[in-house]
């Protein structure tokens, strides 16, 4: 049973958040031949509080731009 972990940030719609499953869906199905009803797929929105790249997090990024 596949589990993909998906971390983004937040703020994405419904629709996008949909839209994106069921295409990670489709391609693990398709590249590893498993059972549609097999695939797991976790969804984690994070703050851009709580997101961090070079010991900066990106609402800091967002707020000197």
């Amino acid at each position: 049973m596949p589990i993909i972990d998906v971390s983004l940030l937040a703020g994405r719609t419904e629709s996008e958040l949909r839209e994106m499953i069921s295409a990670v869906h489709d391609a693990v199905v398709r590249s590893l031949g498993v059972p549609p009803e097999s695939v797991r797929i976790l969804v984690r929105e994070l703050p851009p509080t709580h997101w961090a790249a070079g010991g900066e997090t990106i609402a800091e990024r967002r707020a000197r731009s």
